[in-house]
């Protein structure tokens, strides 16, 4: 993580705190910053990547938009996804115990941290969650 950042402490905690799901399903791998994940990296080997992002491109800087703004720019990440040729998992990354919406999110496997964080500035985030080969989810914080 950066060590002098624009974004509210606050915020940082929220992010820090937030469960990143991969899936909708009763099978779905659950992130957590800073906590190795035995069931990602047997997804990682399965996929034959050695890194992944989770990224959203709801609610820009973490501001409350529309449904309808979500919608479209949670379209136009899985086209960005996709024109890339990346497999990704749909999923959704939200805070247990309050009252911010579930976001919806998508991981990208075999995404390297460079052009995820450049998806992530584009879609104006204020952090992304990328996960190296050590199959630990780092918050990465973009501004």
């Amino acid at each position: 993580m950066s060590e002098t950042t624009q974004i509210h402490p606050d915020k940082i905690r929220a992010y820090m705190a937030t469960d990143y799901r991969l899936g909708h399903t009763g099978t779905d791998i659950i992130l957590s910053i800073g906590k190795r994940s035995e069931r990602l990296a047997a997804l990682f080997a399965s996929g034959g990547v050695d890194c992944g992002a989770f990224l959203t491109a709801y609610n820009p800087r973490g501001a409350t938009q529309s449904d309808e703004a979500n919608d479209q720019a949670h379209a136009q990440l899985a086209g960005e996804i996709e024109r890339l040729g990346l497999a990704s998992i749909e999923g959704s990354g939200s805070e247990e115990g309050t009252d911010w919406p579930a976001e919806y999110s998508y991981f990208a496997l075999g995404l390297a941290l460079e052009p995820a964080k450049a998806i992530g500035t584009h879609f104006d985030q204020d952090a992304i969650v990328w996960v190296g080969s050590d199959c630990v989810p780092q918050l990465i914080l973009l501004r």
